[in-house]
């Protein structure tokens, strides 16, 4: 679908973006695999957690889907049931990555695939670890999906792993993966990532001469706890932008999480000089959350993103470029070779589209850099089939002097069905 994107000056607004993705995919199959009845309040309705609950339900989940809330009817680790299908996973790597760690432990065979885009996507990060710890898992030649998996001769055994590149999904993988192995599986960090799955299966990493270290002991049943899904930060970032690169702006983003792993891309943003507060701070299901108060500001960027950093923002650096293209210096982000294995190839995407703006970028194989013009003129956008893409420059045709268009613009419902609606809410 075509979508025209009409500019704004002035936004206003004081909103809730949907419930974060990443919590609500992993608290599906955390209930699934748990004894009893698990609770999920504040649950994301988009496209990517539903095709967990899809496969879920295929293994034999009973899960009862209300508007927000969830009730997952919990088969404890050994109960799951072999699908009279293939599992498909759709768009969502999540789903793929995450559940193979549970589909290596199970007693039956299971196949899984997902859309155009999935099957293109790199699986051989998940494979290699899991085919250490003794499980029998299939992919095409090159590692992608479908994948299949076969019971493991002689069951799962514990691995100690240490990432080579920082992925949360992959840890969380090794982790499902460890609470069917025999023995205590450790999954090592150098750079930190995304740590929902250790908090939601209440692990405590250990820090061990620089590294972090998260064990995770096997065969160990677990009791259901509710879930309480905070608003997803990774949303709340477009609005945020949004807000910071208009001329006349105040908005407010209600209840978002704040856990440190996720939250990069405002200390970001806040070293570029923007307007951020944080107001009415609580802890609510182990997870920090809070109120997000953004004001129109004048944005300086302060030299390339990379290291360490670029794990916590690697979803937000599409609309960190956005930013960074109303800015003022040289935007720049190295050693995020990890986004062209996204949805789609996210480093040639937003290339493109601030060529389409009329930025001279650079581009790099783990990243690129420009220097921001004055833009004046309107463009067509290419969302790519990737939401985050085009969410981040539909922030930034708000900016621009005429209507703009950007292509394939429903692909945000993968994330957040009403984006569109909620973002031309705060136009005044």
């Amino acid at each position: 679908m075509q979508r025209a994107l009409r500019p704004a000056s002035v936004l206003r607004g004081d909103i809730s973006v949907p419930g974060d993705k990443s919590i609500s995919h992993r608290a599906v199959m955390l209930g699934a695999i748990a004894n009893g009845v698990t609770e999920i309040t504040g649950f994301l309705q988009a496209a990517d957690p539903i095709s967990t609950v899809n496969c879920m339900r295929r293994l034999g989940v009973e899960i009862d889907a209300g508007e927000s809330r969830i009730i997952i009817h919990g088969k404890g680790l050994h109960s799951l049931m072999k699908p009279d299908a293939m599992l498909d996973a759709g768009n969502s790597g999540t789903t793929m990555r995450l559940l193979s760690g549970i589909l290596a432990g199970q007693k039956f065979p299971t196949m899984i695939s997902g859309d155009k885009y999935l099957v293109k996507r790199p699986m051989k990060r998940i494979v290699e670890p899991l085919r250490q710890m003794g499980a029998d898992v299939r992919s095409r030649a090159e590692g992608t999906a479908p994948l299949e998996f076969y019971p493991a001769p002689t069951g799962l055994h514990a691995i100690r792993y240490e990432l080579p590149i920082p992925s949360a999904q992959v840890k969380s993988a090794i982790l499902l993966a460890g609470l069917f192995a025999e023995g205590t599986t450790q999954v090592v960090e150098t750079t930190p990532s995304r740590d929902h799955t250790e908090r939601m299966l209440g692990l405590t990493p250990v820090q061990d001469g620089g590294v972090t270290v998260i064990s995770v002991v096997g065969g160990t049943e677990r009791a259901a706890v509710p879930f309480a899904v905070p608003g997803d930060p990774s949303s709340a970032a477009f609005f945020i932008v949004a807000a910071l690169v208009a001329k006349d702006a105040e908005i407010v983003v209600r209840s978002i999480g704040l856990n440190p792993t996720r939250i990069g891309f405002l200390d970001v943003l806040t070293r570029m000089g923007g307007a951020i507060t944080i107001d009415n701070e609580r802890v609510v299901g182990g997870e920090r959350i809070g109120d997000v108060v953004v004001k129109s500001s004048v944005l300086k960027n302060q030299g390339p993103l990379s290291g360490g950093i670029i794990a916590n923002i690697i979803d937000e650096i599409p609309v960190l470029a956005v930013a960074g293209a109303f800015a003022e210096g040289v935007f720049e982000v190295r050693d995020a070779r990890d986004l062209r294995a996204k949805e789609c190839d996210r480093i040639a995407a937003v290339c493109h589209n601030l060529r389409a703006l009329g930025i001279t970028v650079e581009e790099y194989e783990d990243g690129f850099a420009f220097e921001p013009k004055r833009i004046v003129s309107s463009t067509v956008f290419e969302s790519f089939g990737d939401h985050r893409i085009a969410m981040a420059f539909g922030v930034a045709a708000l900016a621009l002097q005429e209507e703009s268009v950007m292509n394939d613009a429903d692909c945000v419902d993968i994330s957040f069905p009403p984006f569109w609606e909620l973002l031309h809410s705060l136009i005044h």
